[in-house]
């Protein structure tokens, strides 16, 4: 058994001033009711809510956090701040080491686009280890609902993949079962840790490396410790979930390379045809015609075309 105990802080954010102070009384919190806690995972943008104009205070307040993870002896994922560097703004995490040490930043490769406006994307993983106990991941919110950035950190060796989240819309029901998925498809466990008020609707949830939740908050303010085994995503991947399907070998001995994350080109210029990234408009139809469109209403299904060994429907 290899055994570690991180904590989700579900709290609730504000738009309208900055809760660092909130983050530290929580923290501080936590660590009287549960000092055997190793780790602890803030939600997406906790410390100013979903506004950019305090993108100036990124690394004033890395240091504070810094202190707080020195204090506790804790290592300490901040959620994530806007950052802004001379040429772009980031939504970015920080993973500080018991020491207070940065252990890593993490810039989000997939910002809510055409929401999160204004924010570009990181094109850098992180992963990190803990030392005697395993390797742990970060993705923020929307990076999720692409697998190829799960993928790439499991395939780091990625065991427990840290996910804070902002998700105050409709979807968070469907944000949670991709977030159980994950932790089945890629054998890992997962923290998914949301705000509340400006910071999302709550419903943290943790998943283990077959895809059973261990824990889902409700929407209230909740401190969420659990002590995982990592034993169990090396002994899942070695055998199988429940000693069935192992994914990640699988994938590893695969005998295609998919065409589809190649050079964009036909017969993948569908995804082209789609319209532009953009706010959708009240009764827009756009993306509804053009030659996507052939085939409907005809009774005719389109036909269907061979791709380097693959079969899939043309466009």
């Amino acid at each position: 058994m290899t055994p570690f105990a991180i904590a989700g802080i579900q709290m609730h954010v504000s738009a309208g001033h900055d809760n660092v102070g909130h983050m530290k009384h929580q923290l501080d919190l936590l660590m009287a009711r549960f000092p055997w806690v190793q780790m602890v995972v803030f939600s997406e943008l906790a410390a100013f809510g979903p506004v950019a104009a305090n993108a100036g205070s990124f690394h004033r307040t890395e240091e504070t956090m810094a202190g707080w993870a020195r204090h506790h002896g804790i290592w300490l994922l901040s959620g994530s701040m806007f950052e802004q560097t001379e040429a772009d703004l980031y939504n970015t995490a920080t993973v500080f080491a018991p020491d207070g040490g940065i252990a890593g930043r993490y810039r989000k490769m997939f910002p809510f686009a055409p929401y999160e406006q204004g924010a570009a994307p990181g094109t850098e993983f992180l992963a990190f280890d803990v030392p005697d106990i395993g390797r742990f991941g970060v993705s923020i919110c929307y990076d999720i609902w692409f697998p190829e950035t799960t993928r790439s950190l499991t395939a780091m060796g990625v065991e427990v993949l840290l996910h804070p989240v902002l998700t105050g819309t409709l979807d968070r029901d469907i944000e949670l079962s991709i977030a159980r998925a994950t932790a089945a498809m890629f054998q890992c466990y997962v923290f998914d840790v949301n705000g509340i008020g400006a910071g999302g609707y709550g419903r943290s949830a943790v998943f283990d490396p077959s895809g059973t939740p261990l824990y889902q908050a409700a929407g209230q303010e909740e401190l969420i410790p659990l002590e995982i085994d990592l034993d169990q995503v090396r002994r899942q991947r070695e055998t199988g979930l429940k000693g069935l399907g192992q994914p990640l070998k699988s994938f590893r001995d695969r005998a295609v390379d998919f065409a589809v994350y190649g050079e964009r080109a036909a017969p993948f210029d569908y995804l082209d045809r789609l319209g532009p990234l953009e706010m959708p408009k009240r009764g827009s139809r756009a993306g509804l015609g053009g030659p996507a469109a052939a085939g409907r209403g005809t009774g005719k299904t389109a036909p269907f075309e061979v791709v380097h060994g693959t079969s899939k429907k043309a466009g």
